[in-house]
C-alpha cells in the first residue's frame, strides 16, 4: 500500500510541482485555501499581469486534476476543519508549504503573514503530535540573515532580518520544540531564490523575464553585485523527493539549492542576451533584504545523494523557453 502524503499549500508554486513528482510513488493529497498568492488573491487585485497569473494558476489546478491528485479546499488556519481532514486521510507524511511566499510582501503586511504562516504551522504541529506522522517544514535561506562567509552551512548561526526570515526561523524552532517535547519527527528544508514555470510570486527571475517579454527595461536593486543561490524548481523537487521517507533525513536540516550563487547583474545579463534591446537600470537597495550568497549543499549531497542539474544559464534557458511557449 502506498504511503499517504498531505501537501499543505499544495496548489502553490512548489506544492503543485512536488505533487506531480510524488504521484507515481505515493498517494498525494493537496490542501489549499487557494487564497494566498493563488486564484483568490489574484482574482481580487488588479495588476498588469492579472490575466496571465490567473491563467497560470488555473494551469496548476488543471495539471493536478489531470493527474488525479485530489484538491481539498480548506483554510489551514481552521483547526477543526484541518483536524477532520487529517483524521479522514490518516497521512504518514505532511509537507508544510502554507505561507506568504515573498519577503517584501511580508514586511508590508506582517499580520497576514504571521496569520498564514504560524497559525497553519501551529495547527499542523498540534494535530500530528502523538501520531506517527513525519513533518517536512519549508523554511528559507532568509533565516541566515546577512551571510558572514562565502558558503553558509546548516550549522551556521541564524540571524534573520525582517518579518519573513524571522517567521521562518521561528517556525524552525517551534518544529524542533515539538520534537523535544512530543518526539514528533521532522525535516527542515532551506531553499533559496527559486525560479521556474508557473511561478507568480514576483521572484526576481520571473519579474525580469516578464518585463523583457513585454519589451520593458529591467531594474536592479542596488549595484547588481548582490548574489543569490538561484535554484531551478526541478532541482528543489529532486531534493525533497530524496528527503521523503529517508531515515537519514529524520530530525535534520538541509540546504536544498543549486549550491553556487550568481550576482543579480549576471542574471540580468543572461535575460538580456535573449532580448538584446532591453536595457538595465539601477535603483536604491532595500536595506531589509539580507546580503546573501551561496548555501553549502555538501550535507544534502553526502546524506541524500542530491545532485542539482540546473546551473543558472541552463535554468534561465528552460524558463524563457517555457514563457515563449505561452505566446504572450
Amino acid at each position: 500500500m502506498k504511503k499517504r502524503i498531505i501537501l499543505l499549500g499544495g496548489a502553490g508554486f512548489i506544492g503543485h510541482n512536488l505533487a506531480l513528482k510524488l504521484k507515481k510513488k505515493y498517494d498525494v493529497f493537496v490542501v489549499d485555501s487557494l487564497q494566498v498568492n493563488n486564484i483568490g488573491e489574484h482574482s481580487l487585485k488588479s495588476s498588469k499581469n492579472q490575466n496571465l497569473y490567473i491563467n497560470l494558476l488555473n494551469q496548476r489546478l488543471d495539471l493536478l486534476k489531470q493527474n488525479n491528485i485530489p484538491i481539498q479546499i480548506v483554510d489551514a488556519r481552521d483547526y477543526t476543519l484541518l483536524t477532520s481532514f487529517f483524521n479522514s486521510i490518516k497521512p504518514h507524511i505532511v509537507v508544510h508549504l502554507a505561507a506568504v511566499a515573498h519577503a517584501k510582501k511580508a514586511n508590508k503586511d506582517p499580520y497576514s503573514t504571521i496569520d498564514h504562516s504560524m497559525r497553519t504551522l501551529e495547527n499542523v504541529l498540534d494535530i500530528i503530535r502523538g501520531r506517527n506522522i513525519h513533518l517536512i517544514y519549508f523554511s528559507s535561506s532568509m533565516v541566515y540573515g546577512n551571510f558572514k562567509k562565502k558558503k553558509v552551512t546548516e550549522l551556521d548561526r541564524c540571524d534573520p532580518l525582517g518579518i519573513y526570515g524571522t517567521l521562518k526561523f521561528s517556525g524552525e524552532k517551534l518544529v524542533q520544540a515539538y520534537q523535544q517535547v512530543f518526539k514528533s519527527t521532522y525535516t527542515i528544508i532551506r531553499p533559496s531564490a527559486l525560479y521556474g514555470p508557473r511561478c507568480v510570486s514576483g521572484r526576481v527571475g520571473q519579474v525580469f523575464i516578464e518585463k523583457a517579454l513585454k519589451k520593458e527595461n529591467l531594474e536592479i536593486e542596488g549595484d547588481g553585485n548582490d548574489a543569490l543561490d538561484f535554484t531551478y524548481v526541478d532541482d528543489l523537487i529532486q531534493g525533497i523527493n530524496l528527503v521523503i521517507d529517508n531515515p537519514k533525513a529524520v530530525n535534520q536540516i538541509f540546504n536544498i539549492t543549486y549550491g553556487n550563487a550568481a550576482k543579480i547583474k549576471v542574471l540580468a545579463d543572461l535575460v538580456t542576451s535573449y532580448f538584446p534591446k532591453i536595457k538595465v537600470s539601477f535603483k536604491k537597495r532595500d536595506v531589509l533584504m539580507p546580503e546573501r550568497g551561496t548555501l553549502s549543499i555538501l550535507k544534502a549531497k553526502k546524506e541524500l545523494g542530491y545532485k542539482p542539474k540546473f546551473n543558472l544559464a541552463k535554468g534561465i534557458h528552460e524558463y524563457i523557453s517555457w514563457y515563449k511557449s505561452l505566446n504572450l
